[in-house]
């Protein structure tokens, strides 16, 4: 009797199909989660026993890494392809300087750092984390300009601020860089009240200046930036839209054509 072995097809297969599980997916995404508890673990003082169960879960979770991206590379049919993606390039990496010893190493430091940024593996696993983070890379560009505009204003306004405000306040106005503090102070509505009533004791009508800046830095060009990541998203979702729909007209139009052929066969029989 002769003993049949898998072919490398049947093989490559069931990687590519455990690969594309749903199930597969959650388990990694847990596994990041608990990799992220882990490494939170180590910043408490705890017990060297715990520590020890800690080390050890540190170890078993790099395995996991390893086999993961080790299915993952296994399962592309042409593995230099593998390559060319940014997010595998990255997780490669992140899962390869994991593997240093973190104890007595002259990398330690290092090691422990690449640690922590396993959590970022969530969003090369994870399709709609891609989706939003290159959406946001694609809007660069635009924001770019937009934020541009946002340092000239806030520029202007600390100039005025400490032309005018630095004999009230030396501390929040005394030079335009501390004056661009207290701006995005400002901006961001912590206790902006505070500076304003202050200035407001001796000049009264300095509640002007606080609403035009926070009228054109925190409503309008705040809402320009969030304007434009929503329109690239949409963009590319209707770009994906687009795509389906060619690809599901490209499947109807070859149902068509066999029913034709169907059709036509049966003719001449």
């Amino acid at each position: 009797m002769q003993t049949s072995t898998p072919s490398p097809v049947s093989f490559q297969n069931k990687l590519e199909r455990l690969r594309a599980n749903r199930l597969f997916e959650i388990i990694v995404v847990s596994v990041i989660l608990f990799s992220a508890m882990v490494t939170g673990i180590k910043t408490y003082e705890i017990p060297l026993q715990i520590l020890r169960l800690v080390d050890w879960l540190d170890y078993a979770i790099t395995l996991f890494f390893v086999m993961e991206i080790s299915v993952r590379f296994l399962a592309e049919p042409n593995k230099r392809d593998f390559f060319k993606s940014g997010w595998n390039v990255f997780d490669t990496i992140i899962v390869a300087v994991s593997l240093i010893p973190v104890n007595d190493s002259e990398l330690a430091y290092v090691a422990r750092l690449i640690r922590i940024f396993r959590v970022l593996r969530m969003v090369s696993v994870i399709p709609e984390l891609r989706h939003l983070l290159n959406s946001l890379l694609k809007a660069l560009p635009q924001l770019g300009y937009v934020a541009l505009m946002m340092f000239i204003i806030v520029y202007i306004f600390a100039a005025i601020g400490t032309t005018l405000f630095a004999e009230v306040n030396d501390f929040l106005w005394g030079d335009i860089a501390v004056s661009m503090l207290t701006l995005f102070r400002v901006m961001t509505f912590e206790d902006w009240t505070d500076v304003m009533y202050e200035t407001m004791e001796v000049y009264p009508f300095s509640w002007i200046f606080y609403l035009i800046f926070i009228f054109l830095n925190t409503f309008a060009f705040l809402n320009m930036l969030i304007g434009i990541v929503v329109n690239v998203m949409e963009q590319e979702r209707a770009e994906e839209r687009e795509e389906s729909h060619k690809y599901d007209m490209t499947i109807e139009d070859l149902s068509v054509q066999i029913e034709e052929l169907k059709q036509l066969i049966k003719a001449k029989a």
